[in-house]
């Protein structure tokens, strides 16, 4: 039977119960969330199904599921929405969530090698990019993330897919503490803009990458040199909590100041309605929403549409 806890247990990864039992107040404090029992039941009702034909290509999942299995999945899967980053693909079941992750990870891995690495991933949601990392060739990945139901829904692919090497701790980056436990590539995606103090994050992200390790930064920018940041004065594209939107020449001052060489922008791309839409599988609001329908590079507010730019940097070794 399939429980949330499956999300960071895992007996193949040795440094992981210490990690757990270190963190273990925080991950109590998150588990009384009022709708965790109704996400539970979802866990429980997922059927036993066969890893062997898992995938972790573009549409993460299994490419072949027993038939008299499908619609009690379909509806295990259903009560866990909504789901915001995938897809992910059982069988004849697609998972379309709101983000097309996988889009995002088509930007990235030209310019990434995950070889035989231990990777960690901030703001990991669901885990799609998870299991992207070990189709990079990763060897463990460890994703931090304060949503529980985004642990629900990982708990849930995870066991599908056979508990590959990998976790996710119900944590922010501020509450994560893997003392000497440290990472070859440090992943940041879409995380930056909502923190207050972008310059304390990308220091936490430094504390936990290894000499001679990167890591990968993706956040939203605007146009502009390393003097321009825009710090939004109420909502940006209908949220309240984005802070601050740097150019590309001033986030690569941010990265040079606190010590990063061989600093590369490695994409910069305007978010489409095909990358972020509402669809069956996270019935809310969605960018379409956001954009201005008199200005398509606006925001309602009047602001720069949203434009994210990925940036890869080394932490040099001492």
């Amino acid at each position: 039977m399939i429980s949330i806890r499956d999300a960071w247990e895992n007996n193949s990864l040795p440094w992981l119960r210490d990690l757990v039992s270190h963190h273990q107040p925080q991950i109590d404090a998150r588990m009384k969330n009022g709708d965790l029992r109704r996400w539970q039941q979802a866990l429980e009702s997922i059927p036993e199904i066969s890893s062997s034909s898992a995938t972790f290509g573009r549409a993460v999942g299994l490419k072949t599921i027993p038939e008299d299995t499908s619609y009690a999945l379909e509806t295990a899967l259903r009560g866990l929405m909504p789901w915001r980053k995938g897809p992910f693909r059982f069988g004849k079941i697609s998972v379309d969530a709101e983000w097309r992750s996988d889009l995002k990870w088509d930007r990235l891995t030209p310019h990434i090698d995950l070889s035989s690495q231990r990777v960690l991933d901030v703001g990991s949601g669901s885990g799609y990019h998870i299991w992207r990392m070990f189709d990079a060739g990763a060897e463990e990945v460890l994703g931090i993330d304060p949503s529980i139901l985004s642990h629900c829904q990982f708990a849930a692919i995870k066991s599908l897919l056979g508990h590959p090497k990998a976790a996710s701790l119900p944590l922010t980056l501020e509450q994560f503490s893997p003392r000497n436990l440290r990472f070859d590539t440090v992943f940041s995606m879409g995380v930056l803009y909502h923190r207050k103090d972008p310059i304390t994050h990308i220091e936490q992200l430094k504390k936990w990458v290894s000499p001679g390790g990167q890591l990968v930064l993706e956040t939203l920018v605007v146009d502009g040199d390393k003097n321009t940041c825009l710090v939004p004065p109420d909502r940006y594209a209908r949220m309240n909590n984005v802070w601050f939107l740097p150019s590309i020449a001033m986030l690569t001052g941010w990265l040079k100041r606190l010590g990063f060489r061989e600093i590369k922008c490695l994409d910069v791309s305007i978010t489409t309605f095909e990358e972020q839409r509402e669809t069956p599988w996270m019935q809310f609001e969605s960018l379409e929403f956001a954009i201005d329908p008199k200005n398509a590079l606006q925001t309602v507010e009047g602001l720069p549409r949203p434009t994210r730019a990925a940036m890869l940097a080394t932490l040099p070794v001492k």
